[in-house]
């Protein structure tokens, strides 16, 4: 059957209707069905079986609620907006035919946006006091620029570009001027560029200037401030090619606007950065818009195995048997534990009710996701992947 919109997308209805699977989970049902088996089962989603010390962010369970609701199962999970380390984050009970054909998808609800958000956590803890754009759903598929955007929100980023991402998730994005602008004003008429846009676009847009388009940036960035009375920032996007000391020339930059008498007029910088890059940067620099480093962030590698069929311990070789619960201690740590034997005396339980009987039994709110990503952050004591983090 082919898309009748002419695009390479699997449709929501495939999705929900469990056609978005691997191949071999029909088989999977065709044999069962054919035996007559059906049988109850514990299924739980793990990344690692036992804590590692790397956190991760957990993100989309949103879309992953969505997936099930209907189904004749129970769903546990950790609330979006928490970090794990090790141990299931979500735990299915129910007839193993009601949701067998959902697992492909389900992992990818889980895996990819999880990836993503635990990146924007990654640079907004190398930047904390500037501000942190998501500016990288150029780089992937533009059917999944929402996943990406909300992930960043949920990450603590402070906005994002993709405008269509916001209609979707009740935002709305922001940006200012591309190379492309400027080009089209010509080589030379940098200023005309500048102030064209100053007097176009409206009063809560913020007048940030792109200053390397064609001349260096401690020349452009002195022009645009002189060419436009309420410029907030300059823009620096050189292409990593071109850069050479890319810290010095922001340096440069702060230095000479300084000199000039132009002390409020900050900077921005985007194009190819990282945490490495933020903290190295962040002394200089009010905001920074990343790309690929959230957007092209690896998913997490979720995957979902049954610990229980027919109330009997069951799991294949290098999975751990049982029915299990995680637990946040006071002081942080995230503990492990097989469900019947309970958790430490401080622990708190973080496998909530999700979806009871196919009925999804949770709200999802984002601010209170990214406001609880920013708690437990906290409380884990979160840091950048840098090697100078300071």
């Amino acid at each position: 059957m082919t898309d009748e919109s002419g695009f390479d997308i699997v449709s929501p209805d495939a999705i929900a209707d469990g056609r978005a699977t691997d191949a071999y989970f029909d088989r999977t049902v065709e044999t069962l069905e054919h035996a007559d088996r059906n049988p109850r089962v514990v299924a739980e989603v793990t990344a690692d079986q036992f804590p590692t010390g790397e956190w991760e962010l957990l993100a989309g369970v949103k879309d992953a609620a969505r997936l099930l609701e209907g189904r004749g199962v129970d769903v546990d999970a950790l609330r979006e907006g928490r970090l794990f380390d090790g141990g299931p984050v979500m735990r299915i009970e129910g007839p193993y035919l009601e949701f067998c054909r959902l697992e492909t998808a389900l992992l990818g609800f889980l895996s990819h946006p999880t990836g993503a958000a635990t990146a924007a956590l990654e640079a907004r803890y190398a930047a904390p006091d500037s501000a942190v754009l998501s500016f990288g759903s150029r780089h992937v598929h533009p059917s999944i620029g929402a996943m990406v955007e909300r992930s960043a929100l949920l990450g603590g980023l402070d906005g994002f570009s993709n405008v269509a991402a916001g209609e979707v998730i009740g935002r709305e994005a922001g940006g200012t001027m591309p190379h492309a602008l400027v080009i089209c004003f010509g080589r030379g008429e940098q200023e005309a560029a500048w102030r064209a846009f100053d007097e176009a676009v409206g009063e809560d847009v913020p007048r940030i200037a792109l200053t390397d388009t064609y001349s260096d940036e401690v020349d452009e960035s002195v022009r645009a401030a002189e060419a436009v009375d309420a410029l907030e920032s300059v823009r620096i996007d050189t292409t990593s090619s071109r850069r050479g000391d890319f810290e010095h020339i922001i340096r440069e930059v702060r230095w000479t606007l300084d000199a000039k008498g132009f002390e409020d007029v900050g900077i921005f910088v985007s194009g190819g950065l990282g945490p490495e890059e933020l903290v190295e940067l962040r002394e200089y620099v009010e905001g920074f818009g990343v790309g690929s480093h959230v957007s092209n962030a690896d998913p997490v590698d979720f995957a979902l195995d049954i610990v229980e069929v027919d109330d009997e311990l069951a799991a294949k070789r290098g999975k751990l048997t049982g029915k299990k619960e995680v637990y946040r201690t006071d002081d942080g740590d995230h503990v492990v534990a097989l469900a019947e034997e309970g958790g430490p005396d401080d622990g708190e339980a973080l496998l909530q009710p999700l979806v009871r009987d196919g009925e999804v039994v949770r709200e999802f709110d984002l601010d209170a996701a990214i406001d609880r990503a920013a708690e437990d952050a906290a409380a884990v004591g979160f840091e950048a992947p840098v090697d100078d983090a300071e």
